[in-house]
């Protein structure tokens, strides 16, 4: 990063973090700890994102510095596992964001010109693209265990860039409206027997079908 217009300032409590849980998975550290895969971590992510998302939602720094320091301490951990095993350090990882990050924004490190937030995300996808040649689809990439509704923001966008759309119906004109909406959909589905969180993700799975359709028709 020598040629980068950045500052690279000391992050001494980040280094006393790693050489803590390096301590912890050391020979005579914790036991739990040096029995951790990456498998057996998951669930923990998982909690620690969804911790995470609350903390950001309530407005709570205190509770914001606590869960982003669970979810760092999550990378950290990972990474110290792959390379207790030689495959890939947590400088790798570090390193890889930087040149991804840097990749990404040449409107930034570069004389690209992108001066909206929309020109920006054009530029995005196609360098993305250009990064990721073997993906055949739009579809490609995206976690399918998003939850439904996130999942459904995701596929939406990616349905629109192949020319598959949804008719929107009438929706609430705020957020909070449309919270209360969403929930008497689920109260009323509820009552019905129904389950709204397989429904909407069967509805998802045709819409994959309508995308993969259409990218077919297009080759």
């Amino acid at each position: 990063m020598t040629d980068l217009d950045v500052v690279i300032r000391p992050h001494p409590k980040l280094e006393e973090l790693i050489a803590v849980l390096e301590r912890l998975r050391a020979p005579g550290g914790c036991a739990w700890d040096r029995a951790q895969t990456h498998e057996s971590l998951v669930q923990y992510l998982v909690e620690e994102t969804y911790e995470l998302i609350d903390a950001i939602e309530a407005g709570d720094d205190k509770e914001l510095v606590e869960e982003l320091g669970d979810v760092l301490y999550q990378v950290v951990f990972h990474s110290d596992i792959a390379a207790e095993q030689g495959r890939f350090t947590l400088e790798d990882v570090a390193a890889h964001m930087t040149a991804k990050m840097v990749g990404r924004h040449p409107h930034v490190f570069g004389d690209l010109v992108a001066e909206t937030p929309d020109a920006v995300m054009l530029h995005w996808d196609r360098l993305k693209a250009e990064e990721k040649p073997a993906r055949a689809s739009v579809l490609d990439g995206i976690p399918q265990a998003m939850p439904a509704l996130a999942l459904a923001d995701k596929l939406l966008g990616r349905a629109a860039k192949v020319g598959v759309a949804r008719e929107p119906e009438a929706v609430a004109a705020s957020e909070e409206e449309l919270g209360e909406q969403l929930l008497s959909i689920v109260v009323a589905a509820r009552d019905a027997g129904l389950d709204s969180e397989r429904a909407l993700r069967g509805a998802l799975r045709e819409l994959q079908l309508e995308i993969r359709t259409a990218e077919a028709a297009r080759a």
